[in-house]
This record gives C-alpha cells, structure tokens and sequence, in this order.
C-alpha cells in the first residue's frame, strides 16, 4: 500500500506542504509550468530553495499580479510597546484566516529571508491589491470549477474550502452561505490549495498518516484585535486531531493548513512501519531553534499493525475426530486462524493444544466457544500486535487459460500465489503433476 507520511513538528501551512509533495514527484519542474498555465489571474508559482539549520528543503512562492503577501506575529515586544511593525518584519502569509481577519500582527525579526509563505495570512493595512477582495464560497467554487483541473482535484479543492467555510461559520456564528473569505478567498489563497489538491492526485497515495500538529503559541492580530493561537477556525478543523504547542511562539498551523491535513489525512499518529521510498522538506520563513520545515515521506506498507487476540487451551482427553471437528466450528465462527499442535502435558500424557487468533472485541464470544467445543476446563488469553501483507483476488492469464490467483503486497514485498484448487485441476486434465504446473504458469 503506498502509504504518505505527513510531518509537522513545526507546524503547517499551505505553501509549506505544497513544496514537500513537490520534492515527491518525478518532474516537478514541469508540473508547476502546468500549474502557471492554468489561468489563475495574475498567479505565478515558483519553486526554489531555502536553508533552515543546516538543513536545504524547497519552498514554495506565489506571487499575485508580482506581489507576496505578508503577516507578522504578536510578540511579548509589541504588548509593552503597544505597537507593531508594518514593514520591517515581513513573513509570508498562509491565505488562510478567519472571516474578517485581515491580519498586520507583528512578525520575527526575519529581515531579508527567503519568502515560502510560510503563514500566509492576508491583511490590509498598507496594501489595497486587486485580490483582496471579499469572495463567498461560491466565488471560490465558480473560481476553481473554471480551472482546467481533473475532477478530483476539482473535487478535493472544493471540499477544502468547504471545511473552512463550515469552521468560519461555527466561529462566527453565521450560514456558511454568508461567510465572507477575506483571506482564504483571494486568488494566492486557491493557488496553494489547487496546488496540495493537483500535488495529491499526482502522488496518489493509498493511505495518509498526519503527525500531531504542533500549532505553536501566543497571539495573533487580526481585524478584530488579538486572538490566541491556535486561531479559533484552526481550532475547530483541528478537533479531535492530536496537537500540541510547545516553546516556540507564533501561529504555526493556520486554518488552510489545518483544513488541507484533515481533508486528506486518514489517521493521525506516528509514522507507521513502511519501507521508504521517496522524502521532501517543505522550507518555511522564520528562523527558529528548530528547523521550520514540514517534511513528508513516501513508502509501501501494509497498514497499521492490529491488535489481535490469542486463545489456547491444552487437550488430552478429545478424540482427533472431536478436535477437528471444534477446529472446523472455531473456522466457521470467523476465526482469524486455527492450528494445533502436540504437546507433552503432566503425566507424560500426549495431549494436543489448540490455538486461535480472534479480534480483540471478538474474546469473550471464542473463549466460550472453546470452552462449550472441548474438555478444557480454562482458557488462556494474551494480546499480540499483528502485521498482515494486502491481499487481492487476481486472475491470471496462463497457457492452461484463467487461474485464480491471490496477490499480497505491503512492506516493499509483493508475492502472487495460485489458487491451489486451480492447479490441482489443471494438473487433473493435463495430467501433469501440480509443481509441473505451477513451474509452467
């Protein structure tokens, strides 16, 4: 299964998770040439790289009409000054704050670095550019439904924006009909999420696995005055999902990143067992003890291990017809797997013991079946972690004709098998042993 694994200690934006899945594709100088042509007014991507603690990612800028925007953060400095800087500080926004909140919070000290929208959150002050003007959600689809997109990434763009538009109407009280994007409406908006979306289909992954979110602290200032962060629309996509803050103080997770992890994530938690194909780093703007990058890692795996449960009983006084036949009910019931295995019990009694594996939920239900389909007076119980390879029925074509056959993969392993029933048939009418005709196939 190919499995995606999202990494975001250091938080999560649009621009940032748009240049890790860049670094997972074959040609992605040439995606973005697609991604320029499809007609986005004024919209230009342009990959590049950055530097953050030694370590080289990309990053990612849109400009709109040759123009980045810019935000700042709310720093202890600003509350004892009661100011904020407007130029000198600048940051990339992440297009994406609440409804009315036209961000100019005051940013890092981060004079001359490299732009990669890092928190890309629209604000007015000083700027008063074509696209920011205040879009609904249905300007957005009509926006993004006029792009020569496949329809799934139409699809994925719109439901995004859908989930911001619910949280925006859960924060501020309104029908999701009349929320009103002053950020995550405008054109550089959509160009990163159309970017994620179109970046996703090419991939293609099988399952997407999402860190905890480390969404920062402290502040940030938006139209309506200082808001904590996680900022309130950020909260509400981030429900149930783990996250955490820590030490670093700013918005690491903005609403666009947060709706974009919970469109496409279908877990959060560690990075699951894979083997490892392809990695990206996507580079953010500000300058940290830490490295600010969003990486993600490509890999085969065969999902998450499960937990299975395993029941045992040991039997010196059943009949191999008695037995088998308990094997055959424990099998019908819906068993995992079954075996047996001849034992040494006390007395030096030959005896047998009899095992199966059961869902956790399943315990009780099989630990009675043992007990009514055998002599055994106790059950013995013990949980165990399970790793299976995925399974699929195929056909395959031979020169004895159609045979059934069953494929595993996961883990970098992938296996074919014949249906023995098959073989045994085939080596029936072409009189032919079965290793014969497993050899020939």
């Amino acid at each position: 299964m190919k499995t995606l694994y999202i990494e975001c200690n250091m938080g999560a934006a649009g621009d940032m998770l748009m240049a890790a899945l860049s670094d997972l594709i074959d040609q992605p100088e040439a995606f973005f040439d697609k991604m320029n042509g499809l007609g986005l007014p004024g919209v230009r991507y342009q990959r590049g790289s950055a530097e953050k603690c030694g370590i080289t990612g990309t990053h990612m800028t849109v400009t709109v009409d040759g123009e980045e925007e810019r935000s700042e953060d709310v720093h202890e400095h600003d509350h004892d000054h009661e100011h904020h800087h407007d130029h000198d500080h600048e940051h990339h926004h992440d297009h994406d704050h609440d409804h009315d909140h036209e961000h100019d919070h005051d940013h890092d000290h981060d004079h001359g670095h490299d732009h990669d929208h890092d928190h890309e959150h629209h604000h007015d002050h000083d700027h008063d550019h074509e696209h920011h003007h205040h879009a609904t959600l249905k300007d957005v689809r009509g926006i993004i439904d006029a792009l020569p997109l496949p329809e799934k990434v139409r699809a994925d763009a719109n439901a995004v924006y859908a989930l911001i538009a619910g949280a925006e109407a859960q924060v501020h009280g309104h029908p999701i009909d009349q929320i009103h994007f002053h950020e995550v409406g405008t054109l550089d908006a959509i160009a990163d999420v159309v970017g994620v979306c179109a970046l996703m289909n090419e991939i293609a992954p099988e399952r997407v696995v999402v860190s905890p979110v480390h969404v920062g602290c402290g502040e940030v200032r938006c139209a309506h005055g200082v808001l904590p962060v996680p900022a309130p629309a950020t909260a509400v996509l981030l429900k149930d999902v783990p996250v955490y803050g820590g030490a670093i103080r700013g918005e690491l997770c903005t609403p666009t990143g947060a709706a974009l992890l919970r469109y496409f994530a279908d877990s959060f938690g560690d990075m699951p067992v894979m083997t490892l194909r392809k990695s990206g780093v996507g580079m953010g703007t500000k300058d940290f003890a830490w490295a600010n990058c969003l990486r993600v890692m490509l890999g085969e795996s065969a999902g998450e291990a499960v937990s299975a449960v395993e029941l045992a009983c040991n039997l010196d006084d059943m009949t191999g017809e008695e037995i088998g036949y308990a094997v055959g009910v424990l099998r019908k019931a819906g068993a995992l797997d079954v075996w047996t295995q001849p034992i040494q019990m006390k007395k030096d009694r030959p005896g047998t013991l009899l095992s199966l594996l059961c869902a956790p939920e399943r315990e009780a239900e099989f630990a009675a079946l043992l007990l009514k389909h055998t002599t055994t007076i106790g059950v013995r119980s013990r949980t165990l972690r399970r790793y299976t390879l995925q399974r699929e029925g195929i056909t395959l074509d031979t020169p004895f004709g159609a045979v059934r056959a069953k494929r595993s993969t996961g883990y970098g392993v992938e296996r074919v098998k014949p249906e023995f029933d098959d073989l045994a048939a085939i080596a029936e009418r072409e009189g032919l042993t079965v290793r014969q005709v497993r050899e020939r196939i």
